[in-house]
């Protein structure tokens, strides 16, 4: 878990903390404002996300992508892997809804110090060493490139993550490399639809056998969604009785198989747009 400067938890400090109103992040199609959170003497900024700024979506039930939010997190932390910054549900100056640190991403790049670029489009047929392909592109003027993304472990968790809480919504935007090497993912508003929605970037793997790590790991969460587990009770909470069992059945499934899934050819595999 991240920790605040002063080693207050970062779940008390955006749960409790007095939380104002800095600005609003553009671009996002809901209410996304930018924030800052104090408390006990400390202050972090952060995004909240209030409920009654969502837009009405028609595969989802109104009013519970905060919840989702909420669950993505508390899956990722199930896991392990601490892919999701810290998010809360919690009152705000807008009502209900939900509160995640702020992660400041480090840009990619080839100088020494930045992180490396994690996705690329590429005048070849091939994606490279390094590099796994996602597909081919439409770039202007009749031309098409390859795009990949980096063959690096903290993305093939995060595609395993994504499969786990059906991600309809992997953009490229929503990776954030942390300056001290982590790599976060946010945004997780449309999950855990009990249909296969999944929609992502990250299709580089796609078919191949998962990582012992990423067997291991969901094997422990396939016990902790077990009905009466703590996990399994919050969850309940937050998402849909069918959603909490399709959920089930996705990580059965992917111990089932001991494979990446694939795209279903039911739905759109790739998010647009795609960053």
């Amino acid at each position: 878990m991240i920790g605040s400067p002063a080693g207050t938890d970062p779940l008390t400090l955006l749960a409790e903390g007095e939380l104002t109103v800095l600005g609003q992040v553009g671009g996002a199609s809901n209410a996304v404002l930018y924030c800052k959170v104090a408390y006990g003497g400390e202050e972090r900024t952060c995004v909240y996300k209030p409920v009654a700024g969502e837009q009405p979506l028609w595969d989802f039930p109104d009013g519970t992508l905060a919840q989702r939010e909420v669950a993505a997190y508390e899956i990722s932390e199930a896991t392990g892997w601490g892919l999701v910054p810290p998010t809360v549900l919690r009152d705000g100056p807008y009502g209900q809804g939900m509160c995640q640190l702020w992660i400041e991403a480090v840009t990619g790049g080839t100088s020494e110090g930045e992180e490396p670029s994690l996705l690329a489009l590429v005048e070849a047929e091939e994606p490279g060493d390094g590099w796994k392909a996602v597909g081919f592109a439409e770039v202007g003027e009749g031309k098409t490139a390859l795009l990949v993304h980096a063959d690096d472990p903290r993305l093939r968790r995060l595609a395993v993550l994504d499969a786990v809480i059906n991600n309809g919504d992997r953009k490229g935007g929503h990776l954030l490399p942390a300056p001290d090497g982590r790599l976060y993912g946010i945004d997780h508003g449309v999950t855990f639809n009990a249909d296969d929605k999944l929609r992502t970037l990250l299709w580089g793997w796609a078919g191949e056998p998962l990582t012992a790590e990423s067997v291991e790991v969901l094997g422990r969460l396939a016990a902790e969604l077990t009905p009466g587990k703590s996990l399994a009770t919050r969850l309940g909470e937050l998402i849909t009785v069918a959603e909490l069992d399709a959920l089930r059945g996705r990580v059965g499934d992917l111990l089932a198989t001991g494979r990446h899934p694939q795209p279903s050819g039911e739905w759109p595999a790739i998010p647009w747009p795609p960053v």
